[in-house]
């Protein structure tokens, strides 16, 4: 029995660790892979919720406390190995779109923040996100981790800067002579012989060398004393300028319904979306190709947005990045807990966390992109109906830089394909409600 004998065994009982094939060692390493990899949301959510006025201190405390509570809600109560903070996209649609657009305060949008987690939370405890679920058809499925693979790599080179923008093109090949990219090469090389090797702790490994690499090459800053390691600032101090400062009767009366849809929508889909295809990647489905105790990994995440709403930021979702944790071996909720310790300790580790560069995970990144990828020899390509929104689920996540997005192509294709070839007995009631909603969200979706 994993731990047996070393004080572990309340651990093997509680998160069934030889029952998932791990360690606690493993599940410990997974933990931190997954943290590290995922930590750029602690400088980025509140760099782009200042825009919207929001104090920036207030809400890097509200990012860290809002992650680590809702992962660790994923973790005890859905035991699998995935993270939850606020979501990119998501912070951006409450900033640029919700305050900025529609001129309202962020109090305000908070209070609508709060109402989405509700109507998650309704959703989740009433039949309708089983229906949902179970309405996913089986090339999507398999699309979505196929996706979510393309999604992660596109970012881990973005991150290197070996893809950047480019106002001609949209995105173009990097400076392939600078510090930074030639770091990022140098670490993805590195990263790709620890994992041929298959030597255990690879991906993390990977991370912490090219992270030392970053700092001797002068592109990450090196630490001066033990300032570059601890704050001395209250982060709870901090936290009180954002926490409990939602205005739930203002959203109401200005009858937000096309943010609450949207806020709502896009949560359930990139939870959904992020669940099946980083479970299938950890061998977590059943043999119907279903998860098993989605609807807790559906509750956490509901809850966590309440609760993220309270202390002061925007819609918190599962996390791709948690697909490097399950790569490095991670296959229980004991790995969530690892990362959301970790997020409480950033709190007072701040300085230490930003010590770790982009080009430090974007290796990472690019190498679990690979590994989410072989699903796509299951997929039918010789079936037209099939193959087309199989294609357009996974080159729209990347494109659109949207799980959810993703999903919307792919529901709506897939609906519209099926019928257009007088197969419309291959859509379900769930399909065509989905699609329907897909197309509303289209409409309604404001930039």
């Amino acid at each position: 029995m994993a731990g047996s004998g070393s004080g572990f065994e309340w651990m093997e009982r509680l998160f069934r660790l030889s029952e998932n094939g791990t360690t606690v060692r493993t599940e410990l390493l997974a933990g931190l892979t997954t943290f590290v990899t995922m930590a750029y949301i602690l400088f980025v959510n509140p760099n782009i919720l200042k825009d919207a006025g929001m104090p920036v201190e207030a809400t890097f405390a509200a990012t860290c406390v809002a992650s680590a509570f809702a992962t660790l809600l994923m973790g005890l109560l859905a035991n699998y190995p995935i993270a939850v903070a606020p979501g990119m996209g998501l912070n951006a649609y409450f900033t640029y779109t919700v305050c900025i657009g529609m001129r309202l305060p962020w109090q305000t949008a908070l209070g609508a923040v709060f109402m989405s987690g509700v109507v998650f939370f309704l959703l989740t405890v009433t039949r309708v996100r089983e229906w949902i679920i179970e309405g996913v058809p089986q090339v999507l499925r398999l699309s979505i981790s196929v996706g979510i693979g393309l999604f992660i790599a596109f970012i881990g080179l973005r991150n290197g800067g070996i893809i950047v923008k480019n106002d001609a093109t949209l995105v173009a090949l990097g400076d392939m002579r600078s510090h930074g990219v030639l770091v990022a090469v140098a670490g993805l090389l590195l990263t790709v012989f620890l994992m041929a090797r298959r030597i255990r702790g690879g991906l993390l490994l990977g991370i912490l060398a090219t992270a030392a690499a970053a700092i001797l090459a002068g592109v990450s800053p090196a630490p001066h004393g033990l300032s570059s390691f601890a704050t001395l600032s209250d982060p709870f101090l901090a936290l009180k300028a954002t926490a409990f400062q939602m205005d739930v009767a203002a959203a109401l009366k200005v009858g937000l319904f096309s943010i609450l849809f949207s806020f709502t929508f896009v949560d359930l889909f990139d939870n959904v979306g992020t669940l099946i295809g980083v479970s299938r990647k950890a061998g977590l489905l059943d043999q119907k190709g279903s998860l098993p105790r989605i609807g807790r990994a559906l509750l956490a995440d509901s809850v966590g947005t309440m609760f993220g709403a309270l202390m002061g930021t925007s819609t918190v979702t599962s996390y791709v990045e948690s697909a490097a944790g399950v790569a490095e071996g991670g296959r229980t909720g004991l790995t969530a807990v690892v990362t959301a310790l970790l997020f409480l300790l950033a709190l007072v580790f701040a300085p230490m966390v930003g010590l770790i560069p982009p080009q430090a995970t974007a290796p990472a990144l690019i190498v679990v992109g690979v590994l989410m990828t072989t699903d796509i020899r299951s997929i039918r390509f010789d079936d037209f109906t099939e193959a087309v929104p199989a294609f357009l689920t996974m080159l729209m996540m990347p494109l659109t830089y949207s799980i959810a997005q993703g999903l919307a192509f792919g529901f709506t294709s897939y609906m519209l394909v099926k019928l257009l070839a007088g197969r419309h007995r291959e859509n379900s009631a769930v399909t065509y409600t989905l699609a329907a909603l897909f197309i509303l969200h289209f409409i309604l979706s404001r930039r």
